[in-house]
């Protein structure tokens, strides 16, 4: 145990080594599933509430351990998004989504990114790479880049939409609500898509203060003409509450948990194999 003496060794010291050792492990899972090329798309549904049919899919990243294991983003992403390895894995999620875009004509695919990645030069080869091999994929993607990450480097991140909008590409702010949000900068953004912080949905059926928060979220995003998304609906009750609220989409396991082989990419697959 390093050069401490067992005798001055604290409850936080080992406390601080079992994180250290912990986000080591994950670091290397990470890279290694990286260099194995064992990454994935999860797809979920994002459901309208005028008509109930699927708006877009969300690709979620995934590992695969060395044991086979499906490692969902959230044991991860905290420890990778300072380090370069968070932006490998966002070129990995990129590539992935592009892909499923030119296999898929009929498909429109959100795909999460770090700010950090913005200048990235690997990340935005991949980009223009999908863009130049099919001309309708700029049109069906969607870059969702989270509140805390976005407010890190706003002034980066406005010329960076301005620019990739032009080409077609819609944007979704992500977790609104959970972070820090100047309005100054809300207002500068001109995102396309408010995705609503799941903490806020849940329960808010029952929930006056989420309920609250909810109609004032919502309004937010009518005042500068967003289209408005709610994160981790598990309950018709809750679906019934947001839609009164005047919610645009619905997203959740009440609609459909994350999958890695859905129903329309398995069409997608046998039809390639029909041709070929």
């Amino acid at each position: 145990m390093s050069d401490r003496s067992l005798d001055h060794v604290t409850d936080g010291d080992l406390i601080a080594d079992a994180a250290d050792a912990r986000d080591r492990g994950v670091l290397d899972m990470a890279r290694d599933a990286l260099a194995q090329d064992r990454v994935l798309l999860a797809y979920q549904p994002v459901i309208g509430t005028i008509g109930g049919t699927i708006a877009f899919h969300e690709g979620l990243i995934r590992l695969r351990d060395e044991t086979g294991r499906i490692i969902p983003a959230v044991q991860f992403i905290d420890v990778v998004e300072t380090a370069e390895l968070g932006r490998e894995i966002d070129c990995a999620a990129l590539r992935l989504g592009l892909a499923a875009l030119a296999q898929t004509p009929a498909l429109r695919l959100s795909v999460n990114m770090s700010a950090r990645s913005i200048g990235y030069r690997r990340w935005m080869q991949t980009l223009q790479k999908g863009l130049l091999a099919d001309a309708t994929v700029g049109e069906r993607l969607i870059l969702e880049i989270t509140e805390r990450s976005a407010m890190q480097v706003p002034e980066l991140v406005k010329t960076f939409m301005t620019d990739l909008q032009d080409r077609g590409i819609t944007f979704a702010l992500d977790d609104f609500g959970a972070g820090q949000t100047s309005f100054r900068y809300l207002k500068e953004f001109y995102f396309d898509i408010l995705k609503i912080d799941g903490s806020f949905v849940r329960q808010c059926d029952t929930d006056p203060d989420n309920q609250c928060i909810l109609n004032a979220l919502i309004s937010v995003g009518q005042q500068f003409d967003m289209f408005t998304v709610a994160e981790a609906v598990e309950t018709k009750a809750e679906a019934e509450f947001l839609t009164q609220a005047g919610i645009d989409c619905l997203q959740g396991y009440y609609y459909g948990a994350p999958e890695l082989r859905p129903g329309w990419l398995r069409d997608a697959e046998a039809r390639r194999k029909a041709i070929g």
